[in-house]
């Protein structure tokens, strides 16, 4: 009788490891990415900023046409000249292009506010038009900040007050 009660219970165990097994769901994880070769990294503190314009009188819109400036950096890090590849000429340049929604040369905002526009200027004056590469610099060997500053231009359609918000995205492209 001892026998069947402990014979019992490793017929069950076994019948339900079995059962369990042929339940089991299964499921697929697609999973993209690139390995890219580029001269410098982007420092994490750089890559999601948020700048905060502040509250502007609209007033000052529609005296002067435009906000103060707000500054802000993006940081490269790591930077090296040579190409993995000794075939291929070191780097030497990069160039920076900021894109998002555009209107009359100028990132739109989205929200309440209307009538007033995004303007990105580099520290040199060199101003960002939308989607389209600014001047290339010189590849720096290292680290370097590069410096910009933004600000709210009127853009000729009727201003009107409100909050706003806008996304832009910023690339480098390496020669």
């Amino acid at each position: 009788m001892r026998k069947k009660i402990l014979f019992t219970p490793v017929i069950f165990s076994l019948f339900f490891c079995v059962y369990a097994k042929d339940t089991r769901a299964s499921a697929t994880v697609k999973i993209r990415g690139s390995i890219v070769e580029t001269a410098c990294a982007i420092d994490v503190g750089s890559r999601d900023q948020t700048i905060d314009m502040g509250n502007l009188p609209l007033s000052t819109l529609h005296r002067d046409g435009q906000g103060p400036i707000r500054h802000f950096q993006i940081r490269l890090v790591n930077c090296v000249l040579a190409r993995q590849d000794p075939a291929k000429p070191n780097w030497q340049y990069f160039r920076v292009t900021f894109d998002g929604s555009q209107s009359r040369g100028l990132f739109t905002v989205n929200g309440q506010a209307s009538g007033i526009g995004l303007q990105i200027q580099r520290d040199d004056g060199e101003i960002a038009i939308p989607g389209k590469g600014l001047p290339r610099q010189s590849l720096p060997v290292g680290e370097r900040d590069l410096s910009y500053q933004l600000r709210l231009i009127a853009n000729q359609d009727v201003l009107m007050s409100g909050q706003y918000s806008s996304q832009l995205r910023f690339k480098l492209d390496y020669e």
